[in-house]
Formats: C-alpha cells, structure tokens, sequence
C-alpha cells in the first residue's frame, strides 16, 4: 500500500471517528486500529509526539485514546494488531501487561473533570467478540456506576484468588479478589484458566476495578460469559460514561 493510501485512510479513520462511534463501527470494525497504527504510532516515531491518541508507549506496545463516548472514557489500545479478547497473545509468557498499564494510566478519567478518583470509583472493562464494534482489543476506561460499587463492596475483604458468583445488572458474574494485576495475576489468564480456548474466551467480558477505596485493598476482577445462563458478553453498563458519581465529589 503507498504512503498516500495510508495517509488517506489513517486521516477517514480519525474524521469518523470524531463523528461518532456509531458512525465509525457501521463504516470500518478496523477505524480503532487505522488511527493507532497510521497516525498515533508514526506521530510518536516522527517526534515523540501521540498524533490524534493522548499518550503512545511504544515499548509498553499500547496507546490510550480518548472515546468520543461521554466526556471521562479513554480506551488503551494495543499498537500491535491484536483482535480482542480471543486473541491467543494476550496470554503469552512475554506479553504486554495490558490491565496494569491501563490501571496506571487511569488519571487520564479524574483529570478530565479535575478530580482523583478512589480505586473503587473507576473501572476498567473489555467486551466480548460478539458485543464489540472494533476489531482491534481496546480496553474501556471510566468511571464506575454507583450501584455497582455498593454491589461489590462486600468483596473488598474476600480472600485473594477465589471466585465468587453474584449478579450484578441482571446478569450472573463471578468476582475474584486479586492482590496484582500482572503475572498469573493477569485478568486474561485469570479467566482463561478455567474458560480454555479461544471460542470459550470470545464470549467472555471482564471489568477489573478497585476492591475498595483504597489501593491496598487490591482489585476485583468481574467476569461473565454468553456460555452461562444468565451471562453477559458485556460489562460495559457497569461503567458510567457520564460519570455521574464526579458530580457528588
């Protein structure tokens, strides 16, 4: 492909996608992955800069991308072509340490409305194959849905490494406390462990949030799968993308 027809595409993906995600899924399932690779990573191999994305970290290999989706949502999304949550290389030995690097990139939800938010206030969340619009994995970052954070509160103190099933937004989740989100730690491998493949991971969603509010308290990794009854291939209503609860601080 010549570098105009790159250029052109790379300059389509970013105007549809500051028209709107519905515009931008129904147009191109790939637009999230032409703007980090055709603008956002040559912008940071050019001058250190980060093009249409907020930040690229070209040796943690992921960009993060502000949503055009309310006004706190920002997106980590691999510069490697990685599909989504069935990808096999999310569970590789030496693979990047995607939900670390977005929990350490979580300032970028507080600072847009100019406030820190405690670890229990913020969520981080991919959806299923079967109820996402990009084909490129994005992690969703945002603010979390009040009534979610009083639901999980009574896992704050469970001990780190056991499933628990509750529902929560009229769907059946298993909660698991965690002390790291890395290593065997990693939310992937979490729940691959015992949803093996890559068609049993493509219809699994998982939200990894404070366990309390503060960061001592670990985290809780929150996961559902169309496989189950009751389950969901999405967590993304638990996230608030208006961030209401901003509005009370």
């Amino acid at each position: 492909m010549t570098r105009p027809r790159i250029r052109h595409l790379a300059a389509l993906a970013v105007a549809l996608w500051t028209s709107g995600c519905a515009l931008i899924a129904a147009a191109d399932p790939n637009a999230l992955w032409n703007i980090v690779d055709h603008q956002c990573v040559p912008a940071a191999r050019a001058s250190g800069g980060a093009g249409f994305c907020t930040a690229v970290n070209l040796p943690g290999h992921y960009a993060i991308l502000k949503d055009i989706n309310g006004n706190t949502q920002y997106l980590l999304i691999p510069t490697d072509r990685v599909t989504g949550i069935e990808s096999p290389s999310v569970l590789a030995a030496d693979a990047p340490d995607y939900w670390a690097d977005a929990w350490a990139a979580r300032q970028y939800v507080g600072s847009r409305i100019g406030l820190t938010f405690p670890p229990d206030q913020l969520g981080l969340e991919i959806n299923s194959q079967f109820r996402r619009t990009q084909n490129q994995l994005h992690i969703h970052m945002d603010c979390m849905q009040d009534d979610i954070i009083k639901d999980l509160a009574r896992f704050r103190t469970v001990e780190p490494g056991q499933w628990h099933w509750t529902k929560l937004d009229g769907s059946a989740y298993r909660v698991m406390r965690v002390l790291s989100l890395t290593g065997d730690n990693d939310p992937f491998r979490i729940v691959a462990r015992d949803r093996q493949g890559s068609d049993v991971m493509a219809q699994q969603t998982i939200l990894v949030t404070g366990a309390g509010p503060k960061d001592s308290d670990g985290w809780l990794v929150v996961n559902s799968g169309l496989e189950l009854d009751d389950g969901s291939g999405t967590a993304e209503g638990m996230l608030d993308h208006a961030c209401r609860i901003g509005m009370h601080q």
